[in-house]
Order: C-alpha cells, then structure tokens, then sequence
C-alpha cells in the first residue's frame, strides 16, 4: 500500500520519499491484510491544489493460499504472473469504472484523474506506464513473494473497507470467468498517436459517470451476498446527492472568472 500526501500515518513504514507536489510525500506501509490495512489508512484529499499533481493512494493486491503467492508463475507469460493474475487484473479494468465509485468516491477525486499530473486515467497495465491504472512493480521481479498488481486510481479520501472489498471482488470475477486483460502497454502512452490513445478505455471523467456504471454494473458485487441491492441503490442516491450539492452551489472561483470587476 502507498499513499501520497501531507500526513504521516502510523502503520510500520517500509520506504518515503519526497514526490513531485509541493510538500508532498510518499510513504508505502509493509502489506497487510484487506481489514488491517485499512485500519491504519489516513485521509487525503486527492486534489487539493489546482494546477500540481493529485494525491493518490495506490492499492498492491496479491492473493496467497497456504503461505504461497497465488501471482507467481516461474512460466508466466508476462513478468511471471500467473494465469490466476492476469484474469485478476482483467477483472479490475472490465469492471474499474464502477470499482471508481467506491475506490475515487468524490468529486475532488475526478479533478485528480486528469490527463497529465501522473495520473493513472488509462485501463491498462504495465510493467512500467505510470500512466496505466494498474502497474506491475518490477522491484525484485524473480522473487516469488513480491509478485503483485498494483492499482494506481484510488485515492485516499474512500472508504477503505468498501474499496479493497469492490476491488476484490472485481478480481475474484475476472478469476470465475477468466477475464482477459487484453495485451500489455509497455510504452509511452503519452507518445502514442491520438488514433492509438483513443483504442485506449480511460476513467469515468467524473463522479456521476462513475455512478452511472455502478448502476449497470454490480452483479460482480452482489455475488454471494458480499453487497447487496438495497446497499448499492443508498449508496449511488447518498453519492447522487452529493454530486447535486456541488453542482448547485456558487464555487469561489465563479466570482474570479464571472464577477470579478
């Protein structure tokens, strides 16, 4: 786990570093379980200064069973990930634009995911493109514990309990049927052609888009009963209204650019 931002949280620290925003630090925490790392979770906002790049909070996930890392595969075709993997994270991007209503919960969050500023606004992977919503680290990559996704769009300002839980089961769905996650991009995303980006599926551009995918897709989230109707049908109407209560309000920078004298 890896949060960017002002605030110093208490979880054992395995490595920090100043990043590209002013003031701004990066510190990533030893793995944890799915309740315990959110536990020790701070909140961050994810763009709380125009102009400079966003604060983002990126989510390592790797599945073990009996003391063993369900990810590695000395034959994998790709970094050796395993077959398990790849279908997991075929299953993160088939279903990220709904994961993002949970996992990029407000409207500060869609000023973050922009183009540019770092930002993981496209549904791909790669060993390398920071620029990709789901990054394979190459830290020690022969090592079989270490072998891991890491998905860069959520931000800090979520509610983690809901968010590892969406982003595990969109994982176990790309599992149960065998969701390919397509062909890796390792270039240059911001080098392609306009023609080459445009193949490329990006983020909800904002919280209602988010929304309007969860509504049509939450089956992978109400199997088995993890989630059900009546919580998905609050929580979009409790997220519908704070949309309505930004959208209506007059914001500061209205009388800069329209009143202003």
């Amino acid at each position: 786990m890896e949060a960017k931002g002002w605030y110093f949280p208490v979880p054992p620290v395995e490595k920090h570093h100043h990043e590209v925003a002013v003031g701004q630090s990066e510190l990533g925490f030893r793995a944890l379980n799915m309740v315990a790392a959110a536990d020790h979770l701070q909140t961050f906002m994810p763009k709380p200064i125009w102009g400079d790049n966003g604060t983002g909070m990126h989510v390592h996930q790797s599945l073990w069973k009996d003391g063993k890392p369900l990810f590695w595969d000395s034959n994998g075709k790709y970094v050796n990930l395993s077959e398990m993997a790849l279908h997991y994270i075929g299953g993160i991007l088939h279903h990220a634009p709904a994961i993002c209503a949970f996992t990029n919960s407000t409207t500060n969050s869609y000023k973050r995911l922009v183009p540019g500023f770092e930002a993981p606004v496209n549904l791909a992977y790669s060993k390398g493109n920071r620029s990709a919503a789901i990054r394979i680290p190459m830290y020690h990559p022969t090592v079989p514990k270490y072998k891991r996704m890491e998905f860069r769009c959520p931000d800090a300002l979520s509610n983690p309990y809901l968010a590892f839980a969406v982003c595990l089961m969109a994982g176990l769905d790309g599992i149960k049927n065998k969701i390919s996650p397509g062909q890796p991009i390792d270039v240059d995303i911001y080098e392609l052609s306009d023609e080459e980006k445009s193949a490329i599926k990006k983020t909800p551009g904002s919280l209602s888009q988010a929304l309007d995918a969860l509504e049509k897709d939450h089956a992978f989230l109400t199997a088995g009963g993890v989630f059900t109707e009546d919580f998905i049908e609050a929580y979009i109407k409790q997220k519908r209204a704070e949309v309505l209560r930004v959208e209506t309000a007059p914001h500061p920078l209205e009388f800069i650019m329209y009143y202003h004298g």
